[in-house]
C-alpha cells in the first residue's frame, strides 16, 4: 500500500496519538471530531492530550495534517480508523452512541475500496453486529466493495518505553481479504502487526489483556486487607515474589483502580456473557466489587490512623495528595480518588488535596479546596493520603516524619508512614 490517505474518527487519547505516528510515518492524515474546541485547538497548534505535546501537533500540522468537524472529509480517505469513546451505559454494557454514530457518518461518506477499521473498545460481536450493519445501508458490501477490520486500541498514557509504533498491533478482519488489507495498513505505522483468526478473537484480545489486571489487582487489594490484619508487609512480600524469573507477574495494590480501560473493560465481558449466555461471570464480577470497595477501605484506614493519635476523623483535616489515575499525568477519568474524597467527607473530614497537575477538582456534591504547595499540604494537615505516586513525591529529600501519612502506592519511607 503507498501511502494511503488517512482519517481518523475521534482525535482524543487513541486517535490522537495514531494520526501522530502515522504523519510521523509519511501517511497523509485529516482528522473527524464532534468538538469544536478540539478541533479549532489542533489546527490552532494546541494539544488536549497528556502524551501530545503543543510542538508534537506543530510536526502533524506541517505534514498537511488537519482536523474538521464535517464528515465530508471521510470521504477522501483510502483508511478510515474509528477511534471514539464506549464509556458504561446504564445496564453496565458499553454505551455504543458514539460508535454507531461514527459508523453512520463513514456510511454517508463511504466509497469502493475503503477499509474501515474499529478501534474503540468494546464486547466481541460488536463489529459485525453493529458496524457492519451500519456501513452496508450504503448499499455497498463488507468483503466485496469496502474491507472491514478490528483492532484494539493498546494506548497506555505516560508510558515513553512502549508507545503506539513499538507496541504489537492485533488485527482481525470480516474477511482473510480484510485482515490482509488492515495488515498492511498498520504494517505502514507500527513496528510489529499480529493477525487474530477474526473480528471477535481481536475484539476479545483488549477485554482479556485488562480483565487479566483487573483480577490480579484485585487479588492484591483484597490480601493487602488481610496482610494489614495479620501485620505481615505484603510490599516486601511481592518485592521477593517478583525475583521469580517464571510463573509470577507482580501486581501491587492500591486505593481502587481508574481510567477508562481496566474499571471499565471487564465489565464489557461480563455484560456479554449475562447477556447471551445467562450465566455470571464470577472471577470478574467479584473483582470489581473488590475493587470498587477500596475507596471506602482507604477512609477506614484514614479513620483508624487518625484514632491511633488520639483524633476523631470528624473536624479533622485530611489532606489528598494526587488525584489522576495514574502518576505523571492529569486525566482523571475513574480515578478512585473521587470516591475516596466523598467516603472521607461522609464521615466528617475536612478534606483538601495537592496535584501539580490538576488545578481544580469538583466531586459531584463539592468543590475540593486545592493547596497550592506539597508543603503546604503537608503542614496543613492532620492526615496526608498519597493516591499516586508523582514525581514530586518521591524526591528523595522529602522527610515523611511528621504528618502521619497513608501511603497507598506503597513508595514513600518515613517514621510517619503507614502503607495501605
Amino acid at each position: 500500500m503507498d501511502s494511503p490517505r488517512l482519517a481518523v474518527i475521534g482525535l482524543g487519547y487513541v486517535g490522537l496519538p495514531l494520526v501522530q505516528e502515522a504523519t510521523r510515518r509519511g501517511l497523509r492524515v485529516t482528522g473527524f471530531d464532534v468538538s469544536n474546541a478540539v478541533v479549532d485547538g489542533l489546527n490552532g497548534g494546541h494539544s488536549h492530550v497528556d502524551d501530545i505535546s503543543d510542538e508534537s501537533v506543530a510536526a502533524m500540522l506541517a505534514t498537511g495534517f488537519s482536523a474538521s468537524t464535517s464528515p465530508a472529509v471521510l470521504r477522501d480517505a483510502d483508511v478510515v480508523v474509528i477511534c471514539v469513546p464506549t464509556p458504561l451505559a446504564d445496564d453496565r454494557g458499553p454505551d455504543l452512541e458514539a460508535v454507531r454514530a461514527a459508523a453512520a457518518a463513514v456510511r454517508d461518506h463511504l466509497v469502493p475500496g475503503q477499509l474501515v477499521v474499529l478501534e474503540s473498545t468494546t464486547y466481541p460481536g460488536t463489529t459485525e453486529e453493529v458496524l457492519i450493519p451500519i456501513l452496508e445501508e450504503s448499499g455497498l458490501e463488507v468483503g466485496r466493495d469496502i474491507n472491514v477490520a478490528f483492532s484494539p486500541e493498546r494506548i497506555d498514557p505516560g508510558n515513553d518505553t512502549y508507545t503506539l509504533r513499538n507496541t504489537p498491533k492485533v488485527v482481525g478482519g470480516f474477511t482473510p481479504a480484510c485482515t490482509q488489507r488492515a495488515e498492511e495498513f498498520y504494517s505502514l505505522v507500527v513496528d510489529t502487526v499480529v493477525v487474530a483468526k477474526g473480528l471477535k478473537e481481536a475484539e476479545l484480545t483488549k477485554l482479556l489483556e485488562n480483565t487479566y489486571r483487573h483480577v490480579n489487582i484485585a487479588l492484591v487489594n483484597e490480601l493487602s486487607q488481610f496482610c494489614h490484619l495479620l501485620g505481615i508487609d505484603l510490599w516486601d512480600a511481592i518485592r521477593c515474589a517478583a525475583t521469580k524469573p517464571f510463573g509470577f507477574a507482580p501486581f501491587t495494590p492500591g486505593p481502587g483502580v481508574g481510567g477508562h480501560c481496566i474499571p471499565i473493560d471487564p465489565n464489557y465481558l461480563s455484560h456479554r456473557v449475562r447477556t447471551h449466555l445467562g450465566q455470571p461471570f464470577r472471577f470478574v464480577e467479584l473483582a470489581q466489587e473488590v475493587n470498587a470497595a477500596m475507596p471506602d477501605y482507604v477512609a477506614r484506614r484514614a479513620q483508624d490512623l487518625l484514632n491511633d493519635v488520639s483524633r476523631s476523623i470528624r473536624g479533622s483535616r485530611v489532606g489528598l495528595l494526587g488525584i489522576t489515575y495514574k502518576a505523571n499525568i492529569s486525566d482523571q477519568r475513574e480515578s478512585p480518588a473521587r470516591d475516596v474524597a466523598t467516603a472521607l467527607i461522609r464521615l466528617g473530614a475536612d478534606v483538601s488535596f495537592h496535584d501539580p497537575l490538576v488545578a481544580d477538582w469538583k466531586l459531584p456534591s463539592a468543590e475540593v479546596r486545592r493547596v497550592p504547595t506539597l508543603a503546604e499540604a503537608i503542614a496543613g494537615s492532620d492526615l496526608v493520603i498519597l493516591l499516586q505516586a508523582h514525581s514530586e513525591y518521591l524526591d528523595p529529600a522529602l522527610a515523611w516524619d511528621t504528618t502521619p501519612v497513608l501511603d497507598t502506592r506503597g513508595v514513600l519511607r518515613g517514621s510517619a508512614v503507614a502503607h495501605l
